[in-house]
């Protein structure tokens, strides 16, 4: 059982018990809910468009990613720039998907 589902402008497959780093999203409590549900996976093979789905997470932390360096240079002209680049994220744990009224859950 997973599920695809779209935050910060990506898309993940997930799946009840999976540690996912996302984009950095703000919240107040210790869980999250997404309701952009792209696709669900119920029985082996089959991928289907739910009407009504959900996924529930939890908020293990947020963190820095590694360093990505970013290199440009302008050839014949002796111009070279070296500049550095960590992403935030936010660390979840997928606790259920709610898909059509089933419950899949960890």
């Amino acid at each position: 059982m997973y599920a695809v589902i779209r935050t910060g402008g990506k898309q993940y497959r997930v799946a009840p018990g999976d540690v996912v780093k996302i984009e950095c999203v703000a919240s107040e409590n210790q869980t999250i809910e997404f309701t952009d549900v792209l696709a669900v996976s119920g029985e082996p093979g089959t991928v289907v468009k739910p009407g009504a789905a959900s996924v529930t997470a939890e908020v293990l932390g947020d963190g820095r990613g590694d360093k990505i360096l970013v290199f440009h240079l302008k050839r014949k002209k002796q111009y070279k720039k070296l500049q550095g680049h960590r992403q935030n994220f936010t660390e979840v744990r997928i606790k259920a998907i709610v898909a059509d009224g089933v419950t899949y859950s960890a």
